[in-house]
């Protein structure tokens, strides 16, 4: 018989001491996050200014990783634009109340453990969209029109979608991409322009690989979109509804260390009590 590695926890006391400690560790990073860190560089809510700072005339000028970069689709933008009357603290409050709301649908009675998870304290910082992303995949297993937040924001972790494909749930697929293309159309018809320029400006930076102003990991998009689309491929098909949220991290266009902040959605997704099925994983229903 084959002895446990050493460095693996035997005893059920020792694996929660181990996860305990990982908690603890995870709170205090946390912590110094928004204790220390940010009143010493002023970097709280980087990534939410490039929301609130949105200039509809010229939405794209600046390069990914830049103060005030927006990267999303022209609606995304349009929708955005107005929180530019708010004062900006006003504004970086509101927005990190709807991140920790967020969380705390996510983790519900865990949420502390969630907000231990490193990516998720990186996130409530700099205030990004990555944990909407995850609502929005746990909520699309069953109302599949949530994707369209996917696509319209990060666009090729869309690639989760293949979860619908490869299991031939075409009425949830086409319901998904169906209301992806109705935003669209309306928003092309009212924002031509802006369409245009995010084409041009942004979408071929990143394609051409402009140079980044933040840290990334830098494994190139050509090689993490087919291998996302593998593994949910192989999710589909064998029941493992977590393949969901790991494959749209890995097809993010550019992979912050914030984006690991989507496999929030993991928690949910585990939280699903025996016997239901993957379409169960909502609030109220995936809650053992």
């Amino acid at each position: 018989m084959d002895a446990a590695p050493r460095f693996i926890p035997r005893s059920p006391a020792a694996r929660r001491a181990v996860r305990d400690g990982l908690v603890i560790a995870g709170l205090l990073f946390a912590g110094y996050l928004f204790v220390v860190v940010a009143p010493v560089s002023g970097t709280f809510g980087f990534d939410a200014y490039a929301y609130w700072h949105l200039d509809l005339a010229a939405p794209y000028s600046q390069s990914a990783g830049g103060l005030g970069a927006f990267t999303y689709t022209p609606l995304i933008a349009r929708l955005f634009a107005p929180f530019a009357a708010l004062p900006w603290y006003s504004f970086l409050w509101l927005w990190t109340g709807v991140l920790i709301a967020t969380l705390i649908w996510l983790g519900w009675r865990s949420s502390l453990v969630v907000l231990a998870f490193p990516p998720v304290a990186l996130e409530l910082y700099h205030g990004n969209v990555h944990l909407l992303i995850a609502a929005a995949i746990v909520l699309g297993f069953r109302w599949p029109a949530t994707w369209a937040f996917v696509i319209l924001t990060k666009v090729t972790p869309g690639v989760g979608l293949l979860w619908f494909a490869v299991r031939r749930e075409w009425r949830r697929l086409g319901i998904a991409l169906g209301v992806t293309a109705i935003f669209v159309a309306v928003s092309l018809a009212i924002d031509p322009s802006i369409w245009k320029a995010w084409l041009t400006d942004d979408i071929l930076k990143t394609a051409t690989g402009a140079p980044l102003d933040q840290f990334s990991l830098g494994i190139p998009l050509w090689l993490r979109l087919p291998a996302a689309a593998l593994l949910v491929a192989w999710g589909g098909r064998t029941d493992r509804a977590w393949t969901v949220p790991v494959a749209a991290t890995l097809g993010l266009p550019i992979l912050w260390p914030t984006g690991f902040a989507i496999l929030a959605a993991l928690w949910p997704i585990a939280a699903r009590r025996p016997g239901l099925t993957s379409q169960d994983v909502v609030l109220g229903e995936a809650r053992a």
